[in-house]
């Protein structure tokens, strides 16, 4: 598999990225990250961007994240709103643990509205769902439909068993 080459490639695994934690704010439009390659303050930095930015960007697809290396003496991170307003996060001399947990406790959302979104997000009143937990059980139920084969047995033209037999 050509996607398993590369330094860590448990990175661009979809368990991985479906890990991250940190969900930004609505409000944010912009993350930038920037930081330095070769000084020892920027070591948590590094490691942050290598290990956390593509979980970010997986969980924030409305979200521009940007690095920018070599250009500053400190790291820190510039958050951009949609109102204008922008927020400067120093991480100098932090691991990428504890940048990531004071992002999450900063600029992320908070439990509770995550869990309301998940809620919304499911939506049981749609007339398209059926199953357990839905107002139809089957998709036999709906006008128009194929009953079930159990209770109406399917025409001869439609089981494969006699569709596909080769030797008629």
């Amino acid at each position: 598999m050509p996607f398993m080459i590369g330094p860590a490639p448990i990175r661009r695994t979809l368990k991985f990225l479906e890990a991250g934690r940190l969900a930004l704010k609505e409000q944010i439009k912009i993350f930038a990250v920037h930081y330095n390659l070769h000084d020892d303050n920027n070591k948590g930095a590094k490691e942050f961007v290598f290990w956390y930015l593509p979980q970010i960007q997986y969980k924030n697809p409305d979200v521009q994240i940007a690095t920018f290396k070599n250009l500053t003496p400190s790291p820190f991170i510039r958050c951009f709103y949609e109102s204008g307003h922008e927020m400067l996060i120093d991480i100098d001399n932090k691991s990428k643990d504890e940048i990531y947990e004071h992002l999450i406790r900063v600029v992320g959302k908070t439990k509770e509205v995550l869990e309301a979104e998940s809620i919304s997000k499911e939506k049981k009143d749609n007339p398209a769902n059926f199953g357990v937990g839905c107002d139809r059980h089957c998709i036999c139920e709906i006008p128009g439909q194929i009953p079930c084969p159990g209770v109406v047995p399917l025409p001869m033209h439609m089981r494969g068993k006699y569709k596909y037999k080769k030797d008629v």
